[in-house]
């Protein structure tokens, strides 16, 4: 939503229309092939996307989601030309996956982890700073020599000019629900992480990753207006 008016024209700018109350919690991101592809590491699925151009073909949820740009980052950088094919959300990604038709799955955690767990999915790589607690053996983007570091973290946002006070009501309230076991749970399940952030320090945040992913979005030359 916070990219959506750098790839087409939007009625809102995500960096003066809202106000950013809290930081809560934050998606990771891996690639995923079936069980019986041949790679058995992302260098040798980037190995042979790269000696086959154009015929390696990879889902995500939709153009210019944070996994569709991440691909064509990777593209980019490893000088390679990959099949990226939207879907309308990650089961029917999985799901054609599994069927045979696309090579991967870029994409969250929640949404494959099930298939890596049962043996039906391997996992390559994940994107984040560190290893998944879950999936240690697994290496990142920067051990698997590609500088890109992305994650998802998601908060609450309202409209501009809310009053301070109710800000921080809501603020509070939601930290405190943060703290309740139901929550973490929910996280441990979901297999993501606590990304607590306060008011000032989450729009501060926001506006920095804006102004990174707008200019990835202008070398990838992805605005479609």
């Amino acid at each position: 939503m916070l990219i959506a008016p750098d790839l087409k024209k939007a009625t809102y700018d995500a960096s003066k229309d809202f106000t950013y109350i809290i930081g809560v919690m934050g998606f990771a991101y891996g690639v995923v092939v079936r069980k019986d592809a041949p790679w058995k590491t992302f260098e040798e699925f980037l190995s042979d996307a790269r000696a086959n151009p154009g015929k390696i073909s990879y889902g995500t949820p939709g153009v210019g989601t944070f996994q569709q740009l991440t691909m064509e980052r990777i593209a980019k950088q490893q000088d390679i030309t990959w099949v990226s094919v939207p879907f309308r959300g990650d089961p029917d990604a999985i799901n054609s996956l599994l069927g045979g038709n696309i090579h991967a799955v870029a994409t969250t955690t929640s949404s494959w982890a099930p298939y890596v767990d049962s043996g039906y999915l391997r996992l390559l790589v994940t994107w984040g700073a560190e290893r998944a607690k879950n999936w240690p053996s697994v290496p990142t983007l920067k051990e698997s020599g590609i500088d890109i570091v992305v994650t998802a973290p998601y908060g609450l946002a309202g409209p501009k000019g809310m009053d301070p006070k109710v800000v921080k009501i809501l603020h509070d309230a939601f930290r405190k629900g943060m703290a309740e076991s139901a929550f973490t749970a929910t996280l441990a399940r979901l297999n993501e992480d606590m990304f607590y952030l306060g008011t000032a320090a989450y729009r501060d945040f926001v506006l920095e990753r804006l102004v990174d992913w707008k200019k990835i979005i202008e070398e990838l030359g992805a605005r479609s207006d």
